[in-house]
């Protein structure tokens, strides 16, 4: 199984990085609370990172708090899975690791920059929109990778979006984008309450449901 949705276009053809999504998976049983629904999907998540990640060395989550503290990753000698605590969002200029994030109403903002090759994915919902976590990950990109914003791309995946959420958390991030001198911005415009064929939906299933993984790594 190998997904390249559209929506990732904008850094399919780029040597440096590998930039994944893996949508709603059909005949998978997550109707349950989140432990439950990713216990359900991990192993079919697990023989996709087999196929499409196996060159990385370890595998990154963020523990997804609803918050905007991100986290840098480093190369470990730890074992393989690594969650990190109380961040939201990853970041990291070191190759061959992986780091995910999952996702079902929120959006993924995956961020790369090809002149520090340096990359960051972050889980951007409600309240970590509200707290700008776009900016926190930028600033820390610029103060420990040297980073300008003026060369990131940016790319929001699907999220929910109005009428059927009362935030454009998408557009949102847009703004914030702007305001940080982002200037290669792309957003999926997928509404992830409206197709529930190829999107969870946090809202519509009433919390019963299971996760989008939006997966990032550097070559």
């Amino acid at each position: 199984m190998s997904i390249s949705p559209s929506f990732l276009h904008p850094v399919e053809h780029l040597a440096s990085i590998r930039a994944q999504w893996i949508p709603r998976l059909p005949n998978v049983d997550v109707n349950g609370e989140r432990a439950y629904a990713l216990d359900q999907l991990r192993p079919h998540h697990e023989d996709f990172i087999h196929e499409n990640f196996s060159d990385t060395v370890n595998h990154h989550y963020a523990e997804q708090i609803h918050g905007s503290h991100v986290a840098i990753i480093l190369p470990s000698g730890m074992s393989k899975r690594l969650v990190h605590p109380e961040v939201d969002g990853l970041l990291t200029r070191t190759p061959k690791q992986l780091l995910g994030i999952y996702v079902a109403d929120c959006a993924a903002i995956y961020l790369f920059d090809p002149i520090t090759r340096s990359i960051g994915l972050l889980h951007s919902g409600k309240k970590g929109t509200e707290a700008n976590i776009l900016a926190q990950a930028v600033t820390t990109m610029s103060n420990d990778f040297g980073t300008d914003p003026k060369n990131l791309i940016c790319i929001v995946s699907p999220c929910i979006r109005p009428p059927d959420y009362e935030m454009n958390i998408a557009a949102i991030i847009q703004q914030q984008a702007f305001e940080l001198g982002i200037q290669n911005f792309h957003d999926s415009h997928e509404n992830t309450a409206q197709n529930l064929s190829t999107n969870y939906s946090y809202r519509v299933e009433k919390g019963k449901t299971g996760r989008m993984l939006a997966l990032l790594s550097l070559v």
